[in-house]
């Protein structure tokens, strides 16, 4: 485990805080006139998903995070619950909570594998690919003339997420998705 000093304390580390693996989202380091230097944070807790400010004083450190990651399958999902077991061991399986996985579980594709990130051997999250590529399931035919560049429409696509798209994105289309914004971002082959 490395210890951090106030100012390694920056954007991307995952620090221990209250007890709880920690993501630093951003950092400011200065020093007020004739005082010491401090580091303004703000961390967000992986497990809880609680946003706080910490002030990190010169004399003070953290401990860095040992994360561990897992490849995980992802097997179907119940109300409120995405049901996963250990990558080649059907039997191993368990359950995560939907606020765990956040908006990004409605892109998730059944029987895929996925990177869990694990802190003490608890599973506190999952590592998405920024783009996923997902078949268009069903898509209204575009009308003659409402077809201008920046008109759209709403498509399902095989995971049940509903999307809007431009108006040339038929049914059987398979489209790139940006997994952290939920947009649509290319088609990557026509039916």
């Amino acid at each position: 485990m490395a210890i951090l000093s106030y100012n390694e304390i920056t954007p991307k580390k995952v620090i221990i805080f209250n007890g709880e693996p920690c993501l630093v989202l951003s950092y400011h380091v200065f020093r007020k006139q004739q005082r010491k230097p401090v580091n303004i944070t703000k961390l967000k807790g992986l497990k809880s998903g609680r946003v706080v400010e910490n002030t990190f004083h010169v004399n003070e450190t953290a401990e860095e995070a040992d994360l561990e990651s897992r490849t995980v399958t992802f097997i179907y999902k119940k109300p409120g619950e995405y049901w996963f077991h250990t990558a080649g061991k059907p039997a191993e399986r368990f359950a995560l909570g939907e606020e765990l996985i956040g908006e990004q579980g409605q892109f998730m594709k059944e029987r895929n594998d996925y990177d869990a990130v694990a802190f003490d051997d608890e599973i506190i999250g999952l590592k998405f690919p920024i783009k996923v590529e997902l078949k268009v399931k069903e898509a209204m035919d575009a009308v003659k003339g409402n077809t201008s560049s920046s008109a759209q429409k709403e498509v399902t696509l095989e995971t049940g997420a509903t999307i809007m798209v431009p108006m040339f994105i038929g049914e059987g289309d398979v489209i790139a998705i940006n997994t952290e914004t939920g947009l649509y971002a290319e088609r990557v082959s026509k039916k």
